[in-house]
This record gives C-alpha cells, structure tokens and sequence, in this order.
C-alpha cells in the first residue's frame, strides 16, 4: 500500500512539476491579446479591411516604429515601397501578444505577401517587464504563426532597433533577444538583419537626427532602414538586381 502511495505521489509530483514548467513557457510575451483602446481598434480594423482587398506583396509589421512610416518616413515609403504593393502593419505601443492575436484574427486575411518585414520587441523590454528570452519567444512565436499561416511568405527578422542614447538595460536586452531570434534564419524562407549599427555614432551613442527622443526615427532615419535592407529586400522579392 506505502508503494503504491507513494508511486501515486510520485506521479502527482511529476504531473504537477510539468503543468508549472508548461505554464512558465506560456508568459505573457508569446499569449496573443488583444488591445482595447480605440485607437487600436480602430487602426487594427482598418488594417482588416484593407487586406481583404488582396493584392499585397510586401508587408511591415511592428510597432509604432514601424507605423511611422506614414509620418516621418511617409517620402521614403513612396520611393521604396509604395510601387510594390507594400501595405503597413504596424501599431504604436504593440508587444509581440499584441501583434501575434492581430495576424491570427484577420491581419493577414486575403493576402499571401511574398516578403513580410518584421521589427518588433521593444515595448516589451520596458524595465522588468519581459526578460530577453521571452521577448526572444515572442517573436519565434510570430514567426511560427507566419510560416503557419502564409508559408509561401519570406520573413525578414529586423534586430530589434538600439534605444536611448547611451547604452543601457533595455538596449542590452534588445540586443541579446534580438541574438536569440537570429536562430531562426534558415537562409531560406527565414532571413536575419541587424541593422542597428546604421543609426549608432562609433561611440555606440544615438544621434537626435536619427532618432530625437533616442526610440524613433526621423525622415533621416528612415531613408537609412530603407537603404539597409534594400538589397536583401530585392532577393526575398524576386527582384532583379
């Protein structure tokens, strides 16, 4: 009887140890949520309705680094990306939940991009609110989620931009989430780019004419993304070069 009480424990244990580990693996940054402000949902609607029209090859998705491309970056975007039948995902103060429950409810509905460009993560690093390693599987979950659901799609992971003028915490934490992300590049269907060292002084510091409030670009900003990722962007395209 002690046996098979105690076997029975045992097995207690070891289901119980599992379920906590499988909870643990289920934070926060990888459990698509959405936002509820208006703005959001405004924009996240908008942005249903525009690919149920279809005919998008090309598409951003992030935060409000990527949305900027129809403020500042508006010159640029016209010049780069406009002829290609480029559409814009992205929403200021997005996390990766944020924008794995926008692609897995409608974002993506209708169209089947040739190359998805995504830069995403750093509203997450935000003190202790995720460690490096979750922001890391936060995007690995998008990047399933992608593969999923549009797999003729090419993916280019962007590293995580550098913020705030001095190096620091959260860039340090960008930077190795960003590392961890870069295994998911097969050289295939999955590419990788850090193009952080673009908007750097070589004193690691952040210029204001690049980024003045040292999170955002500026038109300068963006005419430099666009140039850094123009050659591998023309390949994942099918572009002739």
């Amino acid at each position: 009887m002690r046996r098979c009480l105690r076997t029975v424990w045992t097995g207690l244990l070891v289901l119980s140890m599992g379920l906590v580990a499988e909870a643990a693996d289920q934070h926060a940054a990888v459990t698509p949520v959405p936002r509820q402000d208006a703005g959001w949902v405004q924009r996240n609607q908008a942005f249903n309705e525009r690919v149920k029209q279809g005919n998008v090859d090309l598409v951003f998705i992030g935060d409000s680094i990527t949305q900027a491309w129809e403020n500042n970056g508006k010159e640029v975007w016209e010049k780069y990306y406009h002829h290609r039948k480029a559409i814009n995902l992205g929403i200021g103060g997005d996390r990766t939940q944020h924008v794995l429950w926008r692609l897995a409810n409608g974002n993506l509905e209708g169209i089947s991009p040739k190359a998805a460009v995504l830069m995403i993560g750093t509203n997450n690093a935000n003190k202790d609110d995720h460690t490096a390693e979750q922001i890391a599987d936060g995007i690995t979950a998008i990047v399933k989620l992608l593969q999923e659901r549009r797999p003729k799609t090419r993916i280019l992971i962007l590293g995580i931009f550098p913020r705030g003028e001095q190096p620091n915490p959260e860039r340090e934490k960008n930077a190795k989430a960003s590392e961890l992300a870069s295994k998911l590049a097969d050289g295939k269907m999955v590419h990788y780019m850090d193009i952080g060292v673009h908007f750097l002084k070589p004193d690691q510091t952040l210029p204001k004419e690049i980024m003045p409030d040292f999170v955002h670009l500026t038109p300068r900003g963006y005419e430099i993304w666009a140039i850094a990722i123009e050659g591998k962007l023309r390949e994942l395209l099918g572009e002739k070069p």
